[in-house]
């Protein structure tokens, strides 16, 4: 597979400021779609495009180190790992900010570069997959009439091509024309729902879960 393009980060020249740290950690929790709204580190340096283990990843923790001690931030801990949550008075103050534009953009979010990148794949991607799984059928259709037959093994290795070069692509014709922009508004999650008129079993609908994970194509 070619690489699909890189999004590269670079560490901002300023550092952000408060408000723009508050709306990562508000924008991180609507897209992880969790049952609770707070989010790790990681993901509020994702938010803000600051790549982990800098300066810049440094002096953010820092910074919600201080909002935490103003009540701007709560800090839960989950299954060992210190979390991060808007407080009501931290939600107060993005909202203040906002209504004075003074919060600034965030850079491009997490879900979107992920759909991006994927799209872009895709497109480089589609063709050769296509070509591959029509190698594949028709190499399976001279192995229907060898003669001699050709042997059980043959027929299971062959199998498992074809569901390989049938998955990839299904994966990249999901990633370039079914799978919609997503709306930074909320969540974009995959629920795999069922095509049209069918009733997927529990297996059928475990394959489509990472249609949209382009890193499963590295081995093509």
């Amino acid at each position: 597979m070619s690489k699909p393009e890189r999004d590269p980060r670079a560490t901002p020249a300023e550092p952000p400021s408060d408000e723009l740290v508050l709306a990562a950690v508000e924008r991180a929790a609507r897209h992880r779609a969790r049952e609770t709204s707070a989010v790790p580190i990681w993901a509020i340096l994702d938010h803000l495009g600051i790549p982990r283990r800098t300066a810049s990843a440094r002096t953010v923790l820092s910074r919600l180190g201080v909002m935490h001690a103003a009540g701007l931030l709560e800090r839960p801990r989950l299954h060992g790992v210190s979390m991060w949550e808007l407080t009501s008075a931290g939600s107060r103050r993005l909202e203040r900010a906002r209504r004075a534009h003074t919060v600034g953009a965030l850079p491009e979010s997490p879900q979107h570069r992920a759909w991006r990148r994927a799209q872009t794949a895709a497109a480089q991607e589609i063709e050769r997959f296509r070509d591959n799984l029509r190698d594949s059928l028709q190499h399976a259709s001279l192995t229907l009439d060898a003669d001699p037959p050709s042997t059980s093994d043959s027929w299971f290795e062959l199998g498992e091509r074809i569901e390989r070069a049938c998955w990839l692509f299904a994966s990249a014709s999901h990633c370039l024309h079914e799978w919609p922009e997503p709306d930074d508004g909320r969540a974009d999650v995959d629920e795999h729902l069922d095509p049209p008129g069918a009733r997927l079993a529990a297996a059928e609908r475990a394959k489509r879960r990472g249609r949209r994970n382009i890193s499963l194509w590295r081995d093509a």
